[in-house]
């Protein structure tokens, strides 16, 4: 049912918008991952902890995305960039 899905979208949503990330952050990421939360919420808490270590956001977004959110696979390739 539509309404059952929307209804768990804004759940998940609201979810990660109370763990202090931005909303367009947050509805992109589920999009991109097609409305997983806990890939999203994995995705959301990378792209924080690579931003704080001063990697640019565009390169952060398309490493998570070829390395499937592994952490040290993206590291890695974000170091070799």
């Amino acid at each position: 049912c539509l309404l059952l899905q929307f209804l768990s979208y804004l759940g998940a949503c609201d979810r990660l918008l109370k763990q202090g990330y931005e909303e367009g952050q947050v509805e992109e990421a589920m999009e991109m991952f097609q409305y997983s939360e806990k890939k999203a919420a994995e995705f959301l808490r990378l792209l924080a902890q690579f931003n704080d270590m001063g990697f640019q956001q565009n390169e952060i977004k398309e490493v998570l995305l070829l390395c499937g959110n592994q952490r040290e696979k993206a590291l890695e390739e974000l170091v070799m960039k």
